[in-house]
């Protein structure tokens, strides 16, 4: 996506009165916040790598409906305790961390948006996020989705294109394959070889390229039916 797409699809790029005139137009129908980590990504990959592939896919997805989604700022720390030992990982912690994403869909809310999906893509985020959800869901009343975006890859798509067969995973196959097909500077193919782990050998830029098309166009399917309202969120009942 160039500099001038990537402005369209991006709030942090539009002035207010840009904004205020596309969602009083009608135009502004849904709106993607990415969330993700810093974090350390075996020795071959960089500490962005989540941030990275989650904002990716969230532009890829919005410009294929453009001109009705927007893309608010992702949230690139995430919950990553269990990686403290590696020196350089953020994390925050699960409260701290769930409050500014309650904040950030509050304010896309009171915004206009009545369509959100929060895409993620840091695993370390999934268990905090689904056990809180539906209080989310049953505090706004709104069409709010969470989903990591790797639950957009086809199945038959990540099995033809996986060697081990696996994923997400951490900074393995999968992953490593993300970042040859789209930001390979972050792959430092010397570690790789060098490093215990030998997995993300297996990864090629050709898999990458495969299984991210079918992320996208999963996702955009999704998304285009939140639109439409044939994927609506089911608002748990609040039992006093």
């Amino acid at each position: 996506m160039s500099a001038s797409e990537n402005d369209q699809v991006l709030l942090t790029k539009h002035t207010r009165k840009e904004f205020r005139d596309r969602m009083e137009r009608g135009e502004l129908k849904a709106c993607i916040i990415p969330v993700a980590a810093t974090e350390q990504h075996l020795e071959h990959l960089s500490m962005e790598h989540d941030w990275r592939s989650v904002m990716h896919i969230s532009l890829e997805v919005a410009k294929c409906l453009h001109p009705q989604v927007l893309v608010a700022p992702s949230m690139s720390i995430g919950i990553s305790e269990h990686h403290m030992r590696h020196i350089g990982t953020l994390t925050a912690l699960p409260g701290s961390w769930l409050g500014v994403l309650f904040d950030t869909i509050r304010s896309m809310h009171d915004a206009g948006f009545n369509n959100i999906l929060v895409l993620n893509g840091h695993g370390g985020n999934v268990s905090p996020c689904l056990g809180i959800w539906g209080q989310f869901q049953q505090y706004l009343k709104i069409n709010l989705h969470f989903f990591p975006y790797w639950d957009f890859l086809s199945k038959n798509i990540a099995e033809a294109n996986l060697k081990t067969k696996r994923y997400p995973g951490h900074a393995q196959e999968f992953e490593t394959a993300f970042a040859l097909a789209v930001f390979p500077e972050n792959v430092r193919h010397n570690a790789m070889q060098e490093q215990d782990d030998k997995e993300p050998l297996e990864a090629t830029a050709e898999a990458g390229n495969a299984m991210i098309d079918s992320i996208v166009e999963n996702t955009a399917k999704f998304v285009a039916g939140m639109i439409d309202g044939t994927n609506v969120a089911e608002i748990p009942e609040f039992h006093p």
